[in-house]
Protein backbone atom coordinates (compact mmCIF):
# COMPACT_ATOMS: atom_id res chain seq x y z
CA UNK A 1 0.00 0.00 0.00
CA UNK A 2 1.04 3.57 -0.94
CA UNK A 3 0.27 6.58 0.67
CA UNK A 4 0.01 9.00 -2.37
CA UNK A 5 -3.78 9.40 -1.66
CA UNK A 6 -3.63 9.11 2.19
CA UNK A 7 -6.50 10.82 3.66
CA UNK A 8 -8.35 11.75 0.73
CA UNK A 9 -12.09 10.30 -0.36
CA UNK A 10 -12.82 9.30 -4.08
CA UNK A 11 -15.32 8.60 -6.35
CA UNK A 12 -15.29 7.25 -9.27
CA UNK A 13 -17.87 6.58 -11.94
CA UNK A 14 -18.29 3.79 -13.86
CA UNK A 15 -15.81 1.90 -11.21
CA UNK A 16 -17.36 -1.77 -11.79
CA UNK A 17 -15.09 -2.49 -14.81
CA UNK A 18 -12.12 -1.86 -17.55
CA UNK A 19 -9.77 1.34 -16.78
CA UNK A 20 -12.44 2.32 -14.10
CA UNK A 21 -11.60 -0.98 -11.77
CA UNK A 22 -8.06 -0.09 -12.05
CA UNK A 23 -8.65 3.37 -11.04
CA UNK A 24 -10.30 2.14 -7.97
CA UNK A 25 -7.82 -0.35 -7.23
CA UNK A 26 -4.81 2.05 -7.74
CA UNK A 27 -6.54 4.42 -5.18
CA UNK A 28 -6.95 2.44 -2.37
CA UNK A 29 -3.23 0.97 -2.57
CA UNK A 30 -2.43 4.88 -2.59
CA UNK A 31 -4.48 4.99 0.49
CA UNK A 32 -7.66 6.47 -0.52
CA UNK A 33 -11.21 5.59 0.82
CA UNK A 34 -13.38 5.04 -2.75
CA UNK A 35 -16.87 4.67 -3.81
CA UNK A 36 -17.10 2.32 -6.37
CA UNK A 37 -20.01 4.07 -8.73
CA UNK A 38 -21.70 2.10 -11.29
CA UNK A 39 -24.83 0.57 -12.80
CA UNK A 40 -26.57 -2.37 -10.61
CA UNK A 41 -25.56 -4.63 -13.88
CA UNK A 42 -21.80 -3.83 -13.37
CA UNK A 43 -19.85 -5.70 -10.45
CA UNK A 44 -19.48 -2.55 -8.46
CA UNK A 45 -20.39 -4.71 -5.29
CA UNK A 46 -17.19 -7.62 -6.03
CA UNK A 47 -14.55 -4.59 -7.04
CA UNK A 48 -15.53 -3.07 -3.65
CA UNK A 49 -15.05 -6.34 -1.49
CA UNK A 50 -11.88 -7.35 -3.55
CA UNK A 51 -10.38 -3.87 -2.42
CA UNK A 52 -11.66 -4.48 1.06
CA UNK A 53 -10.18 -8.00 1.03
CA UNK A 54 -6.63 -6.17 -0.45
CA UNK A 55 -6.48 -4.19 3.13
CA UNK A 56 -8.30 -1.04 1.48
CA UNK A 57 -11.13 0.91 2.11
CA UNK A 58 -14.38 0.82 -0.34
CA UNK A 59 -17.99 1.19 -0.77
CA UNK A 60 -20.43 0.29 -3.88
CA UNK A 61 -22.90 2.83 -5.32
CA UNK A 62 -25.15 1.69 -7.92
CA UNK A 63 -27.28 3.86 -9.46
CA UNK A 64 -27.86 6.29 -12.95
CA UNK A 65 -25.65 8.49 -12.71
CA UNK A 66 -27.18 10.66 -15.37
CA UNK A 67 -29.90 11.59 -13.21
CA UNK A 68 -29.02 14.69 -11.03
CA UNK A 69 -30.70 12.84 -8.10
CA UNK A 70 -28.47 9.59 -8.30
CA UNK A 71 -25.48 11.76 -8.52
CA UNK A 72 -26.37 13.85 -5.68
CA UNK A 73 -27.50 10.11 -3.52
CA UNK A 74 -23.29 9.32 -4.72
CA UNK A 75 -21.64 12.20 -3.44
CA UNK A 76 -24.06 12.00 0.03
CA UNK A 77 -23.46 8.33 0.28
CA UNK A 78 -19.19 9.70 0.45
CA UNK A 79 -20.20 12.43 3.00
CA UNK A 80 -21.55 10.22 5.09
CA UNK A 81 -19.48 7.33 4.80
CA UNK A 82 -16.07 8.86 4.94
CA UNK A 83 -16.61 12.95 5.98
CA UNK A 84 -15.57 14.22 2.95
CA UNK A 85 -14.75 14.23 -0.45
CA UNK A 86 -12.02 15.06 -2.50
CA UNK A 87 -11.96 13.89 -6.02
CA UNK A 88 -14.09 12.67 -8.39
CA UNK A 89 -13.57 10.58 -11.19
CA UNK A 90 -15.63 10.87 -14.42
CA UNK A 91 -15.00 7.68 -15.78
CA UNK A 92 -18.19 6.13 -16.85
CA UNK A 93 -18.80 6.18 -20.19
CA UNK A 94 -20.36 3.93 -22.72
CA UNK A 95 -18.95 2.48 -26.66
CA UNK A 96 -22.15 1.00 -28.19
CA UNK A 97 -21.60 0.63 -31.45
CA UNK A 98 -19.68 0.85 -34.61
CA UNK A 99 -21.66 2.80 -38.07
CA UNK A 100 -20.83 5.03 -40.46
CA UNK A 101 -23.07 8.04 -39.22
CA UNK A 102 -25.49 6.98 -42.33
CA UNK A 103 -26.38 3.86 -40.08
CA UNK A 104 -25.51 5.02 -36.91
CA UNK A 105 -28.65 4.60 -35.03
CA UNK A 106 -30.27 7.02 -32.60
CA UNK A 107 -30.50 5.25 -29.98
CA UNK A 108 -27.09 4.99 -29.76
CA UNK A 109 -26.59 8.27 -29.88
CA UNK A 110 -29.29 9.20 -27.14
CA UNK A 111 -27.08 6.67 -25.37
CA UNK A 112 -23.88 8.32 -25.86
CA UNK A 113 -25.13 11.50 -24.74
CA UNK A 114 -26.47 9.98 -21.65
CA UNK A 115 -23.38 8.55 -20.32
CA UNK A 116 -20.84 10.02 -21.42
CA UNK A 117 -22.07 13.41 -21.59
CA UNK A 118 -24.48 13.73 -18.83
CA UNK A 119 -23.42 11.88 -16.34
CA UNK A 120 -20.50 13.72 -15.99
CA UNK A 121 -22.48 17.08 -16.24
CA UNK A 122 -24.86 15.59 -13.32
CA UNK A 123 -22.02 14.02 -11.25
CA UNK A 124 -19.61 17.08 -11.36
CA UNK A 125 -22.46 19.46 -10.58
CA UNK A 126 -23.64 16.89 -7.42
CA UNK A 127 -19.81 17.12 -6.31
CA UNK A 128 -18.57 20.43 -6.84
CA UNK A 129 -20.15 22.05 -3.13
CA UNK A 130 -17.93 19.15 -1.71
CA UNK A 131 -14.98 19.82 -3.63
CA UNK A 132 -15.04 23.23 -2.78
CA UNK A 133 -14.85 22.57 0.78
CA UNK A 134 -11.53 20.27 0.47
CA UNK A 135 -10.17 21.94 -2.31
CA UNK A 136 -10.84 18.69 -4.39
CA UNK A 137 -10.49 18.13 -8.27
CA UNK A 138 -12.15 16.29 -10.78
CA UNK A 139 -10.34 13.92 -13.69
CA UNK A 140 -12.74 13.14 -16.51
CA UNK A 141 -12.48 10.26 -19.22
CA UNK A 142 -11.54 12.25 -22.48
CA UNK A 143 -10.00 10.16 -25.58
CA UNK A 144 -7.18 10.24 -28.32
CA UNK A 145 -10.55 10.60 -30.85
CA UNK A 146 -11.56 13.68 -28.91
CA UNK A 147 -8.96 15.23 -30.75
CA UNK A 148 -8.50 13.10 -33.69
CA UNK A 149 -12.05 11.92 -34.28
CA UNK A 150 -13.44 8.47 -34.96
CA UNK A 151 -14.62 6.75 -38.34
CA UNK A 152 -16.92 4.30 -37.71
CA UNK A 153 -18.08 6.44 -34.21
CA UNK A 154 -17.81 9.89 -35.20
CA UNK A 155 -20.86 10.56 -32.02
CA UNK A 156 -18.03 8.58 -29.85
CA UNK A 157 -15.72 11.15 -30.33
CA UNK A 158 -18.06 14.05 -30.45
CA UNK A 159 -18.65 13.32 -27.10
CA UNK A 160 -15.14 13.04 -25.84
CA UNK A 161 -14.79 16.29 -27.71
CA UNK A 162 -17.10 17.88 -25.39
CA UNK A 163 -15.55 15.99 -22.42
CA UNK A 164 -12.31 17.80 -23.49
CA UNK A 165 -13.79 21.57 -23.96
CA UNK A 166 -16.22 21.15 -20.44
CA UNK A 167 -12.91 19.93 -18.13
CA UNK A 168 -11.03 22.76 -19.39
CA UNK A 169 -14.45 25.19 -18.67
CA UNK A 170 -14.27 23.62 -15.37
CA UNK A 171 -10.70 24.59 -14.78
CA UNK A 172 -11.19 28.00 -15.75
CA UNK A 173 -14.48 28.50 -13.53
CA UNK A 174 -13.41 26.86 -10.59
CA UNK A 175 -9.89 27.81 -9.99
CA UNK A 176 -11.65 30.45 -7.66
CA UNK A 177 -12.71 27.71 -6.02
CA UNK A 178 -9.42 25.98 -5.71
CA UNK A 179 -10.74 23.37 -7.48
CA UNK A 180 -8.60 21.85 -10.44
CA UNK A 181 -9.70 20.05 -13.09
CA UNK A 182 -8.25 17.91 -15.83
CA UNK A 183 -8.30 15.04 -18.67
CA UNK A 184 -6.77 11.82 -19.18
CA UNK A 185 -7.40 10.74 -22.77
CA UNK A 186 -6.81 7.29 -23.81
CA UNK A 187 -6.07 5.42 -26.78
CA UNK A 188 -6.73 2.23 -27.90
CA UNK A 189 -7.04 0.01 -24.28
CA UNK A 190 -7.28 -3.59 -23.15
CA UNK A 191 -10.74 -3.93 -21.96
CA UNK A 192 -13.86 -5.37 -23.52
CA UNK A 193 -14.52 -2.47 -25.84
CA UNK A 194 -11.25 -3.30 -27.87
CA UNK A 195 -12.13 -6.94 -28.76
CA UNK A 196 -14.19 -7.73 -31.35
CA UNK A 197 -15.47 -10.76 -29.18
CA UNK A 198 -17.06 -8.57 -26.08
CA UNK A 199 -17.35 -4.79 -27.91
CA UNK A 200 -18.68 -3.56 -31.02
CA UNK A 201 -15.00 -3.76 -33.25
CA UNK A 202 -14.98 -5.83 -36.04
CA UNK A 203 -11.14 -7.17 -36.72
CA UNK A 204 -10.46 -5.00 -38.99
CA UNK A 205 -11.09 -2.10 -36.60
CA UNK A 206 -9.42 -4.03 -33.82
CA UNK A 207 -5.81 -4.42 -35.94
CA UNK A 208 -6.07 -0.78 -36.87
CA UNK A 209 -6.45 0.43 -33.65
CA UNK A 210 -3.33 -1.26 -32.39
CA UNK A 211 -1.33 -0.91 -35.63
CA UNK A 212 -2.17 2.61 -35.14
CA UNK A 213 -0.05 3.60 -32.27
CA UNK A 214 3.67 4.00 -31.65
CA UNK A 215 3.92 1.34 -29.79
CA UNK A 216 2.45 -1.66 -31.84
CA UNK A 217 -0.05 -2.40 -28.81
CA UNK A 218 -2.93 -1.41 -26.62
CA UNK A 219 -2.64 0.19 -23.36
CA UNK A 220 -3.40 -1.41 -19.67
CA UNK A 221 -6.11 0.24 -17.90
CA UNK A 222 -3.42 -0.36 -14.69
CA UNK A 223 -1.20 2.13 -16.98
CA UNK A 224 -3.78 4.68 -17.58
CA UNK A 225 -4.87 4.19 -13.90
CA UNK A 226 -1.18 5.38 -13.16
CA UNK A 227 -1.96 8.69 -14.47
CA UNK A 228 -5.55 9.45 -13.23
CA UNK A 229 -3.38 8.90 -9.69
CA UNK A 230 -1.13 11.63 -10.58
CA UNK A 231 -3.52 13.77 -11.76
CA UNK A 232 -5.87 13.38 -8.82
CA UNK A 233 -2.21 13.58 -6.34
CA UNK A 234 -0.90 16.78 -4.75
CA UNK A 235 1.57 15.96 -6.96
CA UNK A 236 -0.68 17.17 -9.87
CA UNK A 237 -0.89 20.83 -7.26
CA UNK A 238 0.09 23.06 -10.31
CA UNK A 239 -1.77 21.27 -12.99
CA UNK A 240 -5.19 22.11 -13.71
CA UNK A 241 -6.82 22.69 -17.58
CA UNK A 242 -4.86 20.17 -19.00
CA UNK A 243 -5.75 16.92 -21.51
CA UNK A 244 -2.63 14.20 -20.46
CA UNK A 245 -2.94 11.18 -23.98
CA UNK A 246 -2.32 8.33 -22.59
CA UNK A 247 -2.62 6.46 -26.34
CA UNK A 248 0.97 4.93 -26.99
CA UNK A 249 1.45 7.97 -29.46
CA UNK A 250 -1.41 7.40 -31.07
CA UNK A 251 -1.51 11.53 -31.57
CA UNK A 252 1.57 11.43 -33.54
CA UNK A 253 1.57 7.97 -35.52
CA UNK A 254 1.25 8.26 -39.14
CA UNK A 255 -0.30 5.34 -40.71
CA UNK A 256 0.48 1.63 -39.27
CA UNK A 257 3.37 2.62 -37.30
CA UNK A 258 3.01 -0.42 -34.66
CA UNK A 259 4.19 -2.68 -37.34
CA UNK A 260 7.85 -1.29 -36.99
CA UNK A 261 7.41 -0.91 -33.17
CA UNK A 262 10.26 -2.62 -31.19
CA UNK A 263 9.42 -6.05 -29.71
CA UNK A 264 10.32 -4.68 -26.24
CA UNK A 265 7.55 -1.77 -26.71
CA UNK A 266 5.06 -3.97 -27.87
CA UNK A 267 4.77 -6.11 -24.71
CA UNK A 268 2.36 -5.34 -21.96
CA UNK A 269 4.08 -4.36 -18.84
CA UNK A 270 3.49 -6.80 -15.75
CA UNK A 271 0.98 -5.14 -13.39
CA UNK A 272 0.70 -5.01 -10.22
CA UNK A 273 -3.05 -4.56 -9.79
CA UNK A 274 -4.96 -7.70 -9.90
CA UNK A 275 -7.87 -6.89 -12.14
CA UNK A 276 -10.81 -9.55 -12.43
CA UNK A 277 -13.44 -7.26 -14.57
CA UNK A 278 -11.26 -5.80 -17.02
CA UNK A 279 -13.30 -7.50 -20.16
CA UNK A 280 -16.42 -6.87 -18.45
CA UNK A 281 -17.11 -3.21 -19.92
CA UNK A 282 -20.59 -2.79 -20.86
CA UNK A 283 -21.11 -1.95 -24.50
CA UNK A 284 -24.89 -2.84 -24.69
CA UNK A 285 -27.65 0.01 -24.70
CA UNK A 286 -29.51 -0.69 -21.77
CA UNK A 287 -33.42 -0.05 -21.29
CA UNK A 288 -34.14 3.33 -19.63
CA UNK A 289 -36.19 1.41 -16.98
CA UNK A 290 -33.38 -0.50 -15.72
Amino acid sequence: MGNRLEGKVAIVTGGGSGIGEAVCKKFAQEGAKVIVAGFPEDPVEEVAQEIQEEGGTATPYTGDLSVLANAKSCVQLAVKQYGKLDILVNNAGTFPETNMLTDFTEEAFDYLLKNNIRSAFAMSKAALPELQKTKGNIVSAGSESGALGLAQNAPYGGTKGFMHAFAKGLAAEQAQKGVRSNIVAPGPIDTGWTHKETGPMDSQMEQMVTKGTLMGRRGTPEEVANVYLFLASDEASYVTGAIFPVDGGTLIAKGPAGDQAAESMKAQPDGKLKLKHSKESHTSIRSQDK
